[in-house]
């Protein structure tokens, strides 16, 4: 389980639930695309300030279809898979290191909407990014997070 950012072309006056369905569409689609050649240049310009973010990352090319970007001491994950771009944390963080980490996500996200031109969505709060209060996601993200780990243990 994730807390997940979604990065949307709201082009031609696409809706939120538009441009979600849209998504949901493509992700359906059997066979994997190339990732446009513009989504290429944006993640040449993302990574390296991806890496003044967080700091030391682990990336994973697999040839013209998918990137990896991610972070083992926040579990933050920025993927581009064909024309599909999203980052991910998992729900490990509570209290003020749900707020640390989700400010990075953030901040994150910024530079993708910035580089790539796409719209970031908050699936979790039901609106764009830029309309979810931090305060709100490190919320959920830690509630989320302590009823997992008295589920499960941990």
């Amino acid at each position: 389980m994730s807390y997940d950012i979604y990065f949307l072309s709201r082009r031609d006056g696409l809706s939120w639930d538009e441009a979600l369905k849209a998504m949901e569409d493509a992700a359906q689609a059997e066979d994997s695309e190339p990732i446009p050649a513009g989504l290429l240049k944006a993640w040449d310009r993302i990574t390296p300030q991806a890496r003044a973010l967080l700091g030391e990352v682990e990336i994973t090319e697999y040839e013209q279809e998918s990137r990896d970007l991610s972070h083992s001491g926040t579990g933050i994950h920025f993927s581009v898979f064909g024309d599909e771009v999203s980052i991910t944390v998992p729900y490990w963080h509570a209290g003020n290191n749900a707020a640390v980490v989700l400010d990075k996500v953030f901040a994150l996200a910024a530079v993708v909407e910035k580089e790539t031109g796409l719209s970031a969505y908050d699936p979790q709060a039901e609106r764009p990014l830029t309309e979810t209060p931090p305060q709100d996601a490190a919320g959920l993200m830690s509630r989320i997070t302590e009823d997992l780990r008295r589920r499960y243990g941990g």
